[in-house]
Protein backbone atom coordinates (compact mmCIF):
# COMPACT_ATOMS: atom_id res chain seq x y z
CA UNK A 1 0.00 0.00 0.00
CA UNK A 2 1.08 3.56 -0.69
CA UNK A 3 -0.46 5.46 2.20
CA UNK A 4 -1.35 9.04 1.33
CA UNK A 5 -1.50 8.24 -2.40
CA UNK A 6 -5.12 8.39 -3.53
CA UNK A 7 -5.08 8.98 -7.29
CA UNK A 8 -5.58 5.72 -9.11
CA UNK A 9 -3.20 6.68 -11.91
CA UNK A 10 -0.41 6.96 -9.33
CA UNK A 11 -1.42 3.74 -7.59
CA UNK A 12 -1.38 1.87 -10.89
CA UNK A 13 2.03 3.28 -11.72
CA UNK A 14 3.34 1.49 -8.62
CA UNK A 15 0.98 -1.53 -9.12
CA UNK A 16 -0.33 -4.09 -9.28
CA UNK A 17 -3.43 -2.87 -7.48
CA UNK A 18 -6.26 -4.67 -5.74
CA UNK A 19 -9.66 -3.00 -5.79
CA UNK A 20 -13.31 -3.74 -5.05
CA UNK A 21 -16.63 -2.52 -6.42
CA UNK A 22 -19.75 -1.80 -4.35
CA UNK A 23 -23.19 -0.47 -5.19
CA UNK A 24 -25.50 1.77 -3.12
CA UNK A 25 -28.11 -0.44 -1.39
CA UNK A 26 -31.82 0.19 -1.77
CA UNK A 27 -32.83 -0.19 1.88
CA UNK A 28 -31.55 0.03 5.45
CA UNK A 29 -30.85 -3.71 5.70
CA UNK A 30 -28.73 -3.45 2.57
CA UNK A 31 -26.70 -0.60 4.05
CA UNK A 32 -26.03 -2.60 7.21
CA UNK A 33 -24.92 -5.59 5.13
CA UNK A 34 -22.68 -3.38 3.00
CA UNK A 35 -21.12 -1.84 6.09
CA UNK A 36 -20.18 -5.30 7.33
CA UNK A 37 -18.73 -6.25 3.93
CA UNK A 38 -16.60 -3.11 3.76
CA UNK A 39 -15.34 -3.68 7.32
CA UNK A 40 -14.43 -7.28 6.43
CA UNK A 41 -12.60 -6.20 3.27
CA UNK A 42 -10.88 -3.05 4.51
CA UNK A 43 -8.21 -4.99 6.43
CA UNK A 44 -7.13 -6.51 3.09
CA UNK A 45 -5.85 -3.01 2.27
CA UNK A 46 -7.38 -2.47 -1.17
CA UNK A 47 -5.78 0.34 -3.11
CA UNK A 48 -9.19 1.75 -4.04
CA UNK A 49 -12.87 0.93 -4.22
CA UNK A 50 -15.43 1.98 -6.80
CA UNK A 51 -19.07 2.89 -6.24
CA UNK A 52 -21.61 2.34 -9.02
CA UNK A 53 -24.14 4.80 -10.40
CA UNK A 54 -27.70 3.97 -11.44
CA UNK A 55 -29.06 4.32 -14.95
CA UNK A 56 -29.78 7.96 -15.71
CA UNK A 57 -28.36 8.92 -12.32
CA UNK A 58 -31.08 7.01 -10.42
CA UNK A 59 -28.73 6.44 -7.46
CA UNK A 60 -26.88 9.73 -7.82
CA UNK A 61 -27.44 10.87 -4.21
CA UNK A 62 -26.80 7.42 -2.73
CA UNK A 63 -23.62 7.07 -4.78
CA UNK A 64 -22.33 10.41 -3.50
CA UNK A 65 -23.29 9.44 0.07
CA UNK A 66 -21.41 6.14 -0.13
CA UNK A 67 -18.35 7.71 -1.78
CA UNK A 68 -18.30 10.38 0.93
CA UNK A 69 -18.62 7.74 3.68
CA UNK A 70 -15.71 5.72 2.28
CA UNK A 71 -13.61 8.87 1.97
CA UNK A 72 -14.30 9.99 5.55
CA UNK A 73 -14.59 6.73 7.48
CA UNK A 74 -12.00 4.43 5.89
CA UNK A 75 -8.42 4.59 4.67
CA UNK A 76 -9.42 3.51 1.16
CA UNK A 77 -9.34 5.80 -1.88
CA UNK A 78 -12.85 5.88 -3.42
CA UNK A 79 -13.67 6.13 -7.12
CA UNK A 80 -17.10 7.47 -8.03
CA UNK A 81 -18.86 6.16 -11.11
CA UNK A 82 -20.40 8.96 -13.16
CA UNK A 83 -22.59 8.59 -16.24
CA UNK A 84 -23.39 11.06 -18.96
CA UNK A 85 -26.86 9.59 -19.51
CA UNK A 86 -29.52 11.90 -18.13
CA UNK A 87 -27.15 14.73 -17.19
CA UNK A 88 -26.51 18.22 -18.46
CA UNK A 89 -23.06 19.78 -18.38
CA UNK A 90 -24.22 21.92 -15.47
CA UNK A 91 -25.20 18.76 -13.55
CA UNK A 92 -21.78 17.26 -14.13
CA UNK A 93 -20.00 20.42 -13.03
CA UNK A 94 -22.02 20.51 -9.78
CA UNK A 95 -21.24 16.85 -9.08
CA UNK A 96 -17.54 17.35 -9.71
CA UNK A 97 -17.48 20.46 -7.50
CA UNK A 98 -19.04 18.44 -4.69
CA UNK A 99 -16.57 15.59 -5.11
CA UNK A 100 -13.67 18.02 -5.15
CA UNK A 101 -14.92 19.55 -1.89
CA UNK A 102 -15.05 16.04 -0.39
CA UNK A 103 -11.47 15.32 -1.42
CA UNK A 104 -12.51 12.62 -3.92
CA UNK A 105 -9.91 12.35 -6.67
CA UNK A 106 -11.08 9.49 -8.91
CA UNK A 107 -13.92 9.29 -11.42
CA UNK A 108 -14.98 6.41 -13.68
CA UNK A 109 -16.64 8.18 -16.63
CA UNK A 110 -19.33 6.02 -18.23
CA UNK A 111 -22.00 6.27 -20.87
CA UNK A 112 -24.74 4.83 -18.68
CA UNK A 113 -27.67 2.64 -19.54
CA UNK A 114 -30.43 3.81 -21.90
CA UNK A 115 -33.86 4.45 -20.34
CA UNK A 116 -35.89 1.37 -19.50
CA UNK A 117 -38.61 0.37 -21.95
CA UNK A 118 -41.41 2.92 -21.93
CA UNK A 119 -39.46 5.59 -20.04
CA UNK A 120 -38.82 8.96 -21.63
CA UNK A 121 -35.14 9.91 -21.85
CA UNK A 122 -33.96 12.54 -19.37
CA UNK A 123 -32.42 15.77 -20.55
CA UNK A 124 -28.79 15.28 -21.46
CA UNK A 125 -26.02 17.29 -23.10
CA UNK A 126 -24.08 14.12 -23.90
CA UNK A 127 -24.32 11.37 -26.50
CA UNK A 128 -21.17 9.39 -25.71
CA UNK A 129 -18.98 8.72 -22.70
CA UNK A 130 -16.03 10.24 -24.57
CA UNK A 131 -17.65 13.65 -24.17
CA UNK A 132 -17.90 13.11 -20.42
CA UNK A 133 -14.28 11.95 -20.26
CA UNK A 134 -13.22 15.21 -21.88
CA UNK A 135 -15.28 17.31 -19.47
CA UNK A 136 -13.96 15.53 -16.37
CA UNK A 137 -10.38 15.75 -17.64
CA UNK A 138 -10.80 19.43 -18.48
CA UNK A 139 -12.30 20.12 -15.05
CA UNK A 140 -8.98 19.01 -13.59
CA UNK A 141 -7.90 17.39 -10.36
CA UNK A 142 -9.27 13.91 -11.03
CA UNK A 143 -7.74 10.65 -12.13
CA UNK A 144 -10.14 9.54 -14.86
CA UNK A 145 -11.01 5.97 -15.76
CA UNK A 146 -13.22 4.46 -18.45
CA UNK A 147 -14.93 1.13 -19.03
CA UNK A 148 -13.54 -1.52 -21.37
CA UNK A 149 -15.38 -4.53 -22.78
CA UNK A 150 -12.99 -7.39 -23.64
CA UNK A 151 -15.78 -9.12 -25.60
CA UNK A 152 -16.98 -5.83 -27.15
CA UNK A 153 -19.59 -3.38 -25.98
CA UNK A 154 -23.08 -4.81 -26.65
CA UNK A 155 -23.96 -1.79 -28.80
CA UNK A 156 -20.74 -1.75 -30.84
CA UNK A 157 -21.35 -2.21 -34.58
CA UNK A 158 -18.12 -4.17 -35.08
CA UNK A 159 -14.82 -5.05 -33.44
CA UNK A 160 -12.71 -2.38 -35.15
CA UNK A 161 -15.11 0.39 -34.17
CA UNK A 162 -15.25 -0.83 -30.57
CA UNK A 163 -11.48 -0.91 -30.19
CA UNK A 164 -10.98 2.46 -31.86
CA UNK A 165 -13.57 4.03 -29.56
CA UNK A 166 -11.85 2.56 -26.50
CA UNK A 167 -8.46 3.73 -27.77
CA UNK A 168 -9.80 7.25 -28.26
CA UNK A 169 -11.19 7.31 -24.71
CA UNK A 170 -7.89 6.10 -23.30
CA UNK A 171 -5.99 8.87 -25.06
CA UNK A 172 -7.82 11.28 -22.72
CA UNK A 173 -8.27 9.00 -19.67
CA UNK A 174 -5.69 7.57 -17.29
CA UNK A 175 -6.82 3.93 -17.16
CA UNK A 176 -9.64 1.51 -17.92
CA UNK A 177 -11.44 -1.16 -15.93
CA UNK A 178 -12.99 -4.05 -17.80
CA UNK A 179 -16.35 -5.71 -17.55
CA UNK A 180 -16.02 -9.23 -16.16
CA UNK A 181 -14.99 -12.11 -18.41
CA UNK A 182 -14.02 -15.75 -17.90
CA UNK A 183 -11.38 -16.54 -20.54
CA UNK A 184 -8.07 -14.67 -20.38
CA UNK A 185 -7.64 -14.66 -24.15
CA UNK A 186 -10.38 -12.01 -24.44
CA UNK A 187 -8.36 -9.68 -22.22
CA UNK A 188 -4.99 -10.36 -23.86
CA UNK A 189 -6.45 -9.95 -27.35
CA UNK A 190 -7.92 -6.58 -26.36
CA UNK A 191 -4.52 -5.41 -25.08
CA UNK A 192 -2.87 -6.45 -28.35
CA UNK A 193 -5.52 -4.55 -30.32
CA UNK A 194 -5.01 -1.43 -28.20
CA UNK A 195 -1.24 -1.69 -28.59
CA UNK A 196 -1.71 -1.83 -32.37
CA UNK A 197 -3.52 1.51 -31.98
CA UNK A 198 -0.55 2.86 -29.97
CA UNK A 199 -2.44 2.81 -26.67
CA UNK A 200 -0.61 1.46 -23.62
CA UNK A 201 -2.58 2.85 -20.70
CA UNK A 202 -3.29 0.43 -17.82
CA UNK A 203 -6.37 -1.74 -18.30
CA UNK A 204 -7.43 -3.39 -15.04
CA UNK A 205 -9.35 -6.67 -15.48
CA UNK A 206 -12.68 -7.01 -13.69
CA UNK A 207 -13.29 -10.30 -11.84
CA UNK A 208 -16.75 -11.65 -11.02
CA UNK A 209 -16.91 -14.53 -8.51
CA UNK A 210 -19.94 -16.63 -9.48
CA UNK A 211 -22.43 -17.85 -6.92
CA UNK A 212 -25.63 -17.74 -8.95
CA UNK A 213 -25.27 -18.84 -12.57
CA UNK A 214 -28.61 -17.39 -13.65
CA UNK A 215 -27.81 -13.95 -12.23
CA UNK A 216 -24.34 -13.85 -13.77
CA UNK A 217 -25.71 -14.97 -17.15
CA UNK A 218 -28.17 -12.06 -17.13
CA UNK A 219 -25.44 -9.61 -16.16
CA UNK A 220 -23.13 -11.02 -18.83
CA UNK A 221 -25.79 -10.54 -21.49
CA UNK A 222 -26.22 -6.89 -20.48
CA UNK A 223 -22.48 -6.19 -20.59
CA UNK A 224 -21.72 -8.03 -23.82
CA UNK A 225 -19.86 -10.89 -22.13
CA UNK A 226 -20.27 -14.62 -22.64
CA UNK A 227 -20.59 -17.34 -20.01
CA UNK A 228 -18.60 -20.19 -21.60
CA UNK A 229 -19.94 -23.72 -21.64
CA UNK A 230 -17.08 -24.92 -19.44
CA UNK A 231 -18.18 -22.47 -16.74
CA UNK A 232 -21.77 -23.69 -16.97
CA UNK A 233 -20.59 -27.31 -16.76
CA UNK A 234 -18.43 -26.68 -13.70
CA UNK A 235 -21.18 -24.77 -11.92
CA UNK A 236 -23.73 -27.49 -12.76
CA UNK A 237 -21.73 -29.95 -10.67
CA UNK A 238 -22.91 -28.09 -7.56
CA UNK A 239 -26.53 -28.99 -8.22
CA UNK A 240 -28.68 -27.40 -5.52
CA UNK A 241 -25.77 -27.05 -3.08
CA UNK A 242 -25.38 -23.26 -2.82
CA UNK A 243 -22.23 -23.45 -0.73
CA UNK A 244 -20.57 -25.73 -3.28
CA UNK A 245 -21.63 -23.36 -6.08
CA UNK A 246 -19.89 -20.51 -4.26
CA UNK A 247 -16.76 -22.60 -3.81
CA UNK A 248 -16.66 -23.49 -7.50
CA UNK A 249 -17.16 -19.82 -8.39
CA UNK A 250 -14.25 -18.86 -6.15
CA UNK A 251 -12.04 -21.50 -7.77
CA UNK A 252 -12.88 -20.23 -11.27
CA UNK A 253 -12.17 -16.61 -10.29
CA UNK A 254 -8.97 -17.58 -8.45
CA UNK A 255 -7.62 -19.44 -11.48
CA UNK A 256 -8.36 -16.50 -13.79
CA UNK A 257 -6.87 -14.01 -11.34
CA UNK A 258 -3.65 -16.00 -11.09
CA UNK A 259 -3.39 -16.21 -14.87
CA UNK A 260 -3.91 -12.46 -15.18
CA UNK A 261 -1.26 -11.59 -12.61
CA UNK A 262 1.19 -14.00 -14.29
CA UNK A 263 0.45 -12.25 -17.60
CA UNK A 264 1.36 -8.86 -16.09
CA UNK A 265 -2.09 -7.36 -15.48
CA UNK A 266 -1.79 -3.98 -13.68
CA UNK A 267 -4.23 -5.11 -11.00
CA UNK A 268 -7.43 -6.97 -10.21
CA UNK A 269 -10.83 -5.33 -9.72
CA UNK A 270 -13.37 -7.53 -7.89
CA UNK A 271 -17.11 -7.13 -8.44
CA UNK A 272 -18.14 -7.98 -4.88
CA UNK A 273 -21.94 -7.60 -5.21
CA UNK A 274 -21.67 -6.07 -1.71
CA UNK A 275 -20.50 -9.35 -0.17
CA UNK A 276 -17.07 -10.16 1.20
CA UNK A 277 -16.63 -13.94 1.50
CA UNK A 278 -15.82 -14.82 -2.11
CA UNK A 279 -13.36 -11.96 -2.54
CA UNK A 280 -11.60 -12.82 0.74
CA UNK A 281 -11.31 -16.45 -0.36
CA UNK A 282 -9.85 -15.50 -3.74
CA UNK A 283 -7.31 -13.22 -2.06
CA UNK A 284 -6.37 -16.08 0.27
CA UNK A 285 -6.01 -18.48 -2.65
CA UNK A 286 -3.70 -16.01 -4.37
CA UNK A 287 -1.65 -15.43 -1.24
CA UNK A 288 -2.50 -11.73 -1.27
CA UNK A 289 -3.13 -9.91 2.02
CA UNK A 290 -4.46 -13.12 3.54
CA UNK A 291 -4.67 -11.95 7.14
CA UNK A 292 -7.89 -12.72 9.07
Amino acid sequence: MLYGVTKIADLLAAGPTISFEFFPPKNEAGWLSLGRAIAELEHLEPHFVSVTYGAGGSTRTKTADLVSWVRRQTHIAPMAHLTCAGHTKADIRDILLNYRAEGVENILALGGDPPAHGEAPSESDYRYSLELVHDVADFGGFSVGVAAHPELHPRSPDRATDRQHLATKLHSADFAITQFFFDIHHYLEMLDELAALNVHKPVVPGIMPISNLGQVTRMAHMSGADVPSWVVERMAKAGDDLDEAERIGVDIASDLSAQLLDAGAPGLHFYTLNRSWATREIMRNLGLRDRD
